[in-house]
């Protein structure tokens, strides 16, 4: 077993991506690309794993509907308008709870301060639910 130098989120880009496309697929296969905001959580005490990301989403939107259904997915960071600037990575997304969903809205909420909280407003008053998307990147694919 060889040991890499870099993790592979630092490889496809994502340290310094502000937008991540995220790549779901629709159950005839077909697959859907969405730019999306991202954070990625610090890596935990072991270094064991991946660094995972976390996306915030409404709940009924079309990607969490295929993630319900099938939680593999290809990430890349992109531009706000979904250009891909790096490597796709395979990835597996599930939807979290409890504390690893708190976490996530705290990570989001500080890298993208002020926009997040005033979505955060926006959230409220429309009373529509939210689900914090986990996404485990996998090695670059190059």
């Amino acid at each position: 077993m060889t040991s890499q130098t870099a993790e592979p989120d630092e490889q496809a880009g994502f340290a310094d991506a502000r937008y991540l496309n995220l790549e779901t697929y629709r159950r005839n296969g077909v697959a859907v690309r969405t730019p999306v905001w991202f954070a990625a959580a610090p890596k935990d005490a072991s270094g064991a794993g991946s660094r995972r990301f976390y996306v915030i989403s409404i709940a009924d939107a079309g990607k969490v509907k295929r993630i319900r259904r099938n939680g593999a997915a290809r990430i890349a960071a992109c531009n706000m308008w979904g250009k891909v600037t790096g490597p796709w990575s395979d990835a597996v997304v599930e939807i979290v709870t409890g504390d690893e969903f708190d976490l996530g809205r705290r990570l989001l909420d500080r890298k993208y301060f002020p926009w997040r909280q005033i979505g955060n407003l926006t959230a409220k008053l429309s009373r529509r639910e939210r689900v914090v998307l986990a996404i485990r990147p996998a090695k670059a694919n190059g």
